[in-house]
């Protein structure tokens, strides 16, 4: 399998996995099952858990900005635009803890305060790319 493949099959299999059982109750074990390949293989890819769901967090802001890019055009004045910005990005943020890493990584995590600011960080960016 092609590595691109095989990293897709990696992040599509965790993002399933996450969106169903949360982040910390998806180990990487099931993640290389589901993807049907080793857990060796995943470190080829990813350092850790984490990164990988950096990734599909990173994948799924910028498929949002995309959209909030090409949407850009249909507003008629600066505070439509900029309300429906931050309504998008609430809603962003909102998915995010809810249906990939869970709020028990928010609440548990010692690296949570980190990831949240990264995370914060990236929707900044998008809103900024988007205005």
């Amino acid at each position: 399998m092609e590595p691109e493949k095989i990293k897709e099959s990696i992040i599509r299999a965790a993002k399933d996995l996450f969106r169903k059982y949360g982040y910390h109750k998806t180990s990487v074990n099931e993640i290389a099952k589901k993807a049907r390949i080793a857990k060796a293989t995943i470190y080829k890819y990813f350092e850790s858990k984490e990164q990988i769901l950096d990734a599909i967090l990173m994948d799924y802001l910028d498929l949002n900005l995309k959209e909030i890019l090409k949407n850009k055009a249909q507003f008629t004045n600066e505070e439509a635009h900029l309300t429906a910005l931050v309504m998008k990005t609430c809603r962003l943020t909102y998915t995010v803890c809810n249906e990939f890493i869970g709020w028990d990584f928010v609440r548990e995590n010692a690296n949570s305060q980190e990831f949240l600011k990264h995370l914060s960080d990236q929707l900044e960016s998008l809103l900024l790319a988007a205005y």
